[in-house]
């Protein structure tokens, strides 16, 4: 089993959007970044951890743990002309982006970035380097343990 992060601003899916939607599961949408492309395509498998992250709000951090679902396929919106995640470029025949369902696991506290900033044992999480702009990076074992453990406090 693998660890992933998975950032969301708020306002387009939020954990509790996930918590409502049904069966608690969305489809991970509008990806438009190769690598985190490839972690979706290449490495991402149903039954892995997610640590569901809001990003770009008034306070960024861990707002639950959902699970990687499977159901990898063509990520809809780059066929949209309306969608703010529309690529011209991208065709039926040979789509660019993928999407993936995420179901969740729990909502837990909010896990501030400054807090994850602050905990020694998350200092390698690549979310927290600077210029880190992924919507997708991988979580080691020891800092999902650790992102765990503060959860639980």
């Amino acid at each position: 089993m693998a660890y992933w992060l998975m950032k969301s601003e708020p306002d387009e899916a939020s954990i509790d959007d996930l918590a409502r939607a049904p069966r608690r599961t969305l489809a991970w949408t509008g990806v438009r970044n190769y690598q985190a492309r490839n972690f979706m395509r290449d490495a991402m498998q149903p039954g892995d951890g997610v640590l569901f992250y809001h990003s770009s709000c008034a306070e960024p951090g861990i707002a639950g743990l959902a699970r990687v679902a499977g159901n990898l396929q063509p990520d809809a919106t780059q066929f949209d002309p309306a969608s703010p995640y529309f690529d011209p470029k991208s065709t039926r025949e040979q789509p660019r982006w993928l999407q993936i369902d995420v179901t969740l696991e729990r909502k837990t506290r909010l896990l501030p970035l400054a807090e994850m900033r602050a905990a020694v044992e998350l200092a390698t999480m690549q979310v927290l380097r600077r210029g880190n702009r992924l919507s997708i990076t991988p979580v080691t074992p020891a800092e999902w343990q650790a992102v765990l453990a503060r959860l639980d406090r």
